[in-house]
């Protein structure tokens, strides 16, 4: 438990101690968020154009460091982490895209999804040819395991890594939200590898969460800076990795619960607006359509928090049940 705890502590630590810097660097350097036109957002986000973005780059230094000092560097652990980089690789560039070009559209959604489809694939190869993870698939409600095939698996860890990423990043649309909800079902994950012995998946895990509450330091409503699609992408790969590496696919949709929500929403108003020419929500993501409805920005954080750590509680105690630790 020590290590996980240090590392945790140092990770936010590092976080809070290098934002202040690089937050000024960014300013100076004009690296700011671009907002999508009006009519797509509410209006009160008009404000935060120009705010200091990529500060997923902290979370990121902040949790290798430490991870890299403290763990034995397992090859599980490892790949969580190469999956974490890999995707906030994929959110950097876009980011950059959009500094570059100076407006909201970064790096196609085609080209992004071919990039994760391709981490996707080698988190495969390394989860079942290296690490030795059987291609099943864990039922954690009534305890069962069904052999679905390395095909199959592919594209279940497809699917995780893809959805997560992106659904994550429809979550980062509130100064907080995303950093405070991924950082529960990291948490979540950090518990489910400490009971199942996963040591280092565990210390890299409690990195991750320390990451994301040093960075709330900075992020929380007026933010300082905004993760971006460098964090958004990183924090969902991080997520999907874990779960992989865990075996808790199936379970992910309970502890992840409230990023399938926002992710369902949007699918929702675009399938139904297509077909009938109505609109579910007032705006989508979810979080938009409490913003539409009057609710403050601080209080659908918070309330948005509560639900992520229920679910995320709620996810760790199935686990804990089916596995008999």
């Amino acid at each position: 438990m020590p290590p996980i705890l240090i590392t945790s502590i140092v990770a936010a630590v590092l976080v809070m101690f290098l934002g202040t810097r690089f937050i000024g660097w960014l300013r100076e350097n004009d690296v700011g968020q671009f907002v999508r036109p009006q009519g797509l957002i509410p209006d009160a986000h008009v404000d935060k154009q120009g705010t200091p973005t990529m500060g997923g780059l902290l979370i990121l230094l902040a949790t290798t460091v430490p991870f890299v000092i403290l763990s034995g560097r397992s090859t599980a652990s490892m790949a969580v982490l190469g999956t974490t980089l890999a995707c906030g690789a994929v959110g950097f560039s876009d980011d950059l895209m959009k500094v570059l070009r100076r407006r909201s559209g970064g790096v196609s959604g085609k080209v992004r999804m071919l990039a994760l489809g391709a981490i996707s694939a080698v988190l495969t190869y390394v989860a079942v040819d290296v690490v030795g993870i059987p291609t099943t698939l864990n039922n954690p409600f009534v305890n069962e395991h069904y052999e679905i095939g390395w095909v199959a698996f592919f594209v279940i860890v497809f699917l995780v890594v893809a959805g997560f990423a992106n659904a994550v990043n429809l979550t980062d649309g509130l100064d907080g939200l995303a950093a405070g909800t991924a950082a529960t079902a990291l948490l979540s994950y950090t518990g489910i590898a400490f009971v199942s012995d996963r040591t280092d998946l565990a210390i890299l895990g409690g990195a991750l969460v320390g990451g994301c509450v040093g960075f709330l330091w900075f992020n929380t409503f007026p933010a300082q800076v905004f993760m971006g699609d460098t964090g958004s992408y990183a924090l969902g790969g991080a997520i999907a990795a874990m779960a992989v590496m865990t075996r808790t696919e199936l379970l992910l949709v309970i502890i992840g619960m409230l990023f399938v929500i926002e992710a369902l929403s949007v699918m929702i108003q675009v399938v139904v607006f297509k077909r009938f020419r109505r609109r579910v929500f007032l705006m989508t993501p979810i979080h938009h359509h409490f913003e539409m409805a009057a609710w403050s920005e601080t209080k659908i954080i918070v309330r948005f928090w509560l639900v992520a750590a229920i679910f995320g509680a709620v996810g760790f105690t199935l686990f804990f049940r089916a596995s008999g630790a």
